[in-house]
């Protein structure tokens, strides 16, 4: 395994949000069963997912923890010639009420629509635990990905005190992101997730990955790669944005 295919893997992993979940039928023992599910990633870097009590796959990994998430990217016009990542993982039922509110605050900044599921239609929290991965980045270049997972350094307060900043005080800058990135302009933007290779922008219901110019391990070098981006003219070399 190369340590580019594995961050190529854990990029797609992070611009995309919602893939097929597949898990052991319970009513139909020996087939595999599919739903499309919406994620984000936990401040471990594993995805985490909200899903009813009541719903066939919840069912099936109560009874069974093994499970795949496939993701693909998006608007690929040739399917075959397009990234993929089949994760295979054992699911974990999300329980305690400081997990479970450190899970709901993390996931209602991706998905603020998704509050309403989890206090009337009876949804809980789980996470995927990465047991290993599949990645396709096009054709000929096929590799199984062991460390996929990348803990996030800013999970918690420090990344939410940036969040707190750039959206309440540099909304110009989130609009020069979106225009450099090529990103829909309407609705606003809204930035939800840092972790130390980019960031996270919701606009309306779609998020948005943005790559960093370069890896930052500390607040004060994701201030100066947000400074560089917002000064930039095209998106730097070796960060380019796939929008």
């Amino acid at each position: 395994m190369s340590v580019k295919a594995a961050k190529h893997a854990r990029e797609l992993l992070l611009k995309e949000y919602r893939g097929v979940l597949s898990t052991h039928s319970k009513a139909m023992p020996g087939f595999p069963f599919g739903s499309v599910v919406p994620y984000c990633l936990d401040a471990e870097g594993r995805p985490l997912i909200l899903i009813s009590r009541i719903a066939q796959h919840t069912h099936n990994l109560q009874k069974d923890a093994k499970c795949s998430l496939l993701v693909g990217e998006r608007g690929a016009e040739d399917v075959q010639a397009a990234g993929r990542l089949t994760l295979l993982a054992e699911a974990r039922h999300i329980e305690g009420e400081a997990e479970v509110e450190a899970a709901a605050t993390r996931y209602y900044r991706y998905f603020p629509q998704a509050v309403d599921y989890h206090r009337t239609h009876d949804f809980g929290f789980w996470r995927l635990e990465p047991v290993r991965a599949r990645f396709i980045g096009g054709f000929g270049a096929i590799h199984w990905v062991d460390q996929l997972v990348l803990a996030n350094a800013f999970a918690g307060e420090a990344e939410i005190g940036m969040l707190e900043h750039m959206n309440s005080d540099h909304a110009n800058a989130i609009a020069h992101y979106v225009a450099l990135a090529g990103l829909p302009t309407e609705p606003t933007a809204e930035m939800v997730g840092i972790d130390t290779e980019g960031f996270h922008l919701r606009i309306g219901q779609t998020l948005h990955w943005l790559p960093f110019p370069t890896s930052c391990n500390n607040p004060g070098a994701v201030r100066q790669a947000l400074v560089q981006l917002a000064r930039a003219e095209s998106w730097p070399t070796g960060g380019e944005p796939e929008a």
